[in-house]
């Protein structure tokens, strides 16, 4: 066989297998670009829906407030519940919050989460109830050094974050959040029940990241505490 002619084969067996690479990328492109369409739209149309629920707001519009409360009347009295500890409480602040958010419909833009604002507008009225009574607001019980790093000691055992997810099922922990102090149980609930994020929290509780960090982690310290100290009065 002339070498000419072997030559121009091999050429071709190696453009060939050159082009499988090729073709993986493509594929992998594409994937990446139909994943990235998909998160635009995705944000976008929470955009939108964002957008028209501040629209609504505005306008005062009843039917819309209905659907709110019952979309959020069960997550908003379980925080003021964990937040006042007092279901009698709870109740008179969950019915504050909302005429609050028919009042100040107009203040709410779109831009964040409909149910941070939410919190937030019944966090604020736990405070001025608190400051107008001359008791400690949420604040005012924080440790010394609170909002300073947390160092997250190296262990072998178990996290509090593991110990607490592992024994949510027990129907103990519900009592032991309880003797939980407020400003720590606050952001637990937050984290844990309302599955916000720390930067979401942060707007809530209108504190900086590292606070918020801070409080999660003495909250998770206390509540491990509360368990162990329930599990020993029962022994």
């Amino acid at each position: 066989m002339p070498m000419g002619y072997m030559a121009l084969e091999r050429l071709r067996l190696f453009a060939g297998a050159g082009r499988i690479p090729d073709r993986m990328s493509a594929t992998f492109a594409n994937l990446t670009v139909a994943a990235a369409r998909g998160v635009l739209l995705f944000s976008t149309q929470m955009a939108d829906e964002s957008k028209a629920l501040a629209k609504g707001l505005q306008r005062r519009d009843p039917e819309l407030l209905d659907q709110l409360i019952e979309q959020y009347q069960q997550r908003l009295f379980r925080y003021l519940i964990h937040l006042t500890a007092s279901r009698e409480r709870a109740e008179d602040f969950f019915q504050e919050t909302w005429i609050r958010v028919l009042e100040r419909g107009h203040q709410y833009d779109g831009k964040h989460k409909f149910e941070a604002w939410l919190f937030t507008i019944a966090r604020n009225l736990v405070i001025d109830w608190q400051r107008s009574k001359k008791m400690q607001s949420l604040d005012a019980l924080l440790e010394p050094e609170d909002g300073a790093p947390v160092e997250f000691p190296e262990t072998k055992e178990p996290s509090p974050l593991h110990q607490v997810l592992s024994a949510e099922a027990n129907s103990g922990v519900h009592a032991s959040l309880e003797r939980v102090p407020a400003v720590y149980r606050e952001v637990l609930h937050l984290r844990f029940h309302e599955e916000m994020r720390l930067e979401e929290i942060a707007g809530v509780l209108a504190a900086p990241l590292s606070t918020v960090k801070s409080r999660l982690y003495r909250g998770l310290e206390a509540l491990k505490g509360a368990m162990a100290g329930a599990q020993g009065g029962a022994a």
